[in-house]
């Protein structure tokens, strides 16, 4: 069944007792994982709605990684920690803690083949290790503000990095070498009167054929500290490295895109989240507005996609972990005929 946004329907809701922060879904498509503000892991088993809770940082987590086949999960905190966890456990308790960075780590990104994680955060340093037992392999100086996203090419030889003043740094994994910057200005501002810099590449995700990179984050911040902005997503030609559209979503004031990705099926689907509340928003690959706006009802704070390509995870400040359906409702039963007297 191919995906259809415009029947898109919150199918079911999942409850904590702080705000939500992220979500994933585990490689196997069995669980979906997130973080709270009580510095909480949580996972849910998405056919029993089971809850398990992991406990061990010292702060929040602000992102999640797994190993390809879904039995490590990888948890970043703003503590500096990476801890490694074994992901099914019925009693989770942490393999390895590393202290990875100085200051909140904000991304985490595994390399197609499993064998290395990538981290970044506010230390502006993006960090390569050993999935396997959390050796570092190397480390890519360069930027110039704090780190808000990764992601590996699937060819292996590359990985991305975007931070607050809208780089996106190309790195060559073997080397270490910056192979190149796309210029994603459009998603940072400076605002003197508030000295606030504000904006960057909250999110980085490649089209299926790897032929576009998208950046996304927020425009038009004429208030930051009011949160007066607007969603935005970038589409940049790999070869080249040329900006060929924007994606914009004009009617939604208050929202950042915190997450963007590009779905098998061909649509655009952004993630916002800001003070009018929490929307998907779909886009198809040639048009600069969204074909279809999907509320969710409170504010979006992260997003991630099913395996199977019709779930979509959305975690929310109002303490639940939504998941919206991309197919039709399933027909209500018929009535039963009426016994005769």
């Amino acid at each position: 069944m191919k995906a259809d946004p415009k029947a898109a329907h919150v199918a079911q809701e999942f409850t904590h007792d702080a705000p939500l922060i992220t979500c994933r879904f585990d490689p196997t498509g069995r669980f979906i994982f997130a973080t709270a503000e009580d510095r909480a892991i949580l996972r849910w088993d998405l056919a029993t709605g089971q809850k398990t809770v992991f406990t061990a940082h010292d702060s929040w987590v602000g992102a999640l990684a797994f190993t390809p086949d879904g039995t490590t999960l990888v948890s970043a905190g703003y503590d500096d920690q990476l801890i490694w966890w074994p992901a099914t456990a019925e009693k989770p308790a942490p393999v390895r803690k590393v202290k990875a960075h100085a200051g909140w780590i904000r991304a985490l990104a595994v390399s197609k083949d499993g064998k290395q994680l990538a981290s970044g955060g506010n230390d502006r340093v993006v960090k390569l290790w050993s999935l396997a037992d959390g050796a570092p392999v190397r480390e890519f100086p360069g930027h110039d503000r704090d780190v808000y996203s990764l992601l590996f090419h699937p060819s292996g030889q590359f990985l991305l990095s975007g931070d607050l003043k809208g780089q996106v740094h190309q790195w060559e994994i073997g080397s270490g070498k910056l192979a190149r910057k796309f210029e994603g200005k459009d998603l940072h501002s400076y605002n003197g009167g508030q000295q606030v810099d504000f904006g960057g590449v909250r999110s980085l995700a490649l089209t299926p054929d790897s032929k576009h990179l998208l950046a996304a984050g927020l425009h038009k911040a004429t208030n930051p500290l009011g949160a007066v902005h607007e969603p935005i997503a970038l589409r940049f030609e790999w070869e080249s490295g040329k900006l060929l559209k924007s994606h914009i979503s004009e009617d939604v004031k208050q929202g950042v895109l915190w997450r963007i990705i590009a779905h098998p099926d061909g649509p655009l689907i952004g993630c916002s989240g800001g003070g009018n509340g929490g929307f998907l928003l779909f886009w198809a690959a040639d048009a600069e507005k969204p074909f279809h706006k999907f509320s969710l009802g409170n504010t979006a704070r992260e997003m991630d996609l099913h395996p199977d390509g019709l779930q979509i995870a959305t975690a929310h400040y109002d303490k639940k972990l939504r998941l919206t359906k991309l197919s039709p409702k399933p027909a209500a039963p018929a009535a039963a005929p009426a016994k005769k007297a």
